[in-house]
């Protein structure tokens, strides 16, 4: 392959991953035509777009975006990217991977521009289920505070409501006499 032609695919390659933080490599071999058109299909409806590259080529453009990748330029790579979050594009690159156990091989998968295995990738939260933990985390100090501000209150409250219907019960009694 000559020097032009290999300048232009990287460009490709860098033009295609541009902005990406969040991906999974995988190996794909033996899966025919007609069913690797049909995952292509089902992974593009849920934003999730998949890519073979030539290793040499994909790592010097890994690198110079920023993403340290070692262990996944063994063999035929495939990446895929896209989706809301890490933990998304594992799990459906996982339910693809087991449709078709014996053609596809996960390798790594990377997350916010840091190596990881699959199987962590897998254990994230997804954005939202982060953002709920955040939102949870933030709001818990002010609850507990708002609780204890409002437990003596409402001791308070209920003393003076019983102090309050003693006096009235003397006062009724008095006329009957």
């Amino acid at each position: 392959m000559s020097k032009t032609i290999k300048q232009l695919e990287m460009n490709t390659l860098r033009k295609n991953f541009e902005g990406m933080r969040d991906c999974v490599f995988m190996s794909v071999v033996g899966l025919n035509a007609v069913a690797d058109n049909q995952v292509r299909l089902n992974l593009r409806k849920k934003g999730i777009r998949l890519q073979v590259v030539k290793n040499s080529l994909a790592r010097r453009v890994f690198d110079e975006m920023g993403l340290k990748v070692k262990s996944a330029w063994q063999g035929a790579t495939t990446v895929a990217w896209g989706g809301s979050s890490i933990a998304d594009l594992s799990k459906e690159i996982e339910t693809f991977a087991k449709k078709y156990d014996k053609a596809v091989k996960v390798k790594s998968a990377v997350a916010d521009g840091e190596e990881l295995s699959f199987a962590d990738a897998l254990k994230r939260p997804t954005r939202e289920v982060a953002l709920g933990r955040i939102v949870a985390l933030a709001l818990a100090p002010a609850s507990r505070l708002a609780s204890q501000i409002l437990g003596p209150a409402s001791q308070v409250a209920g003393q003076i409501k019983t102090v309050s219907e003693k006096k009235e019960e003397p006062a009724a009694a008095a006329p009957a006499a």
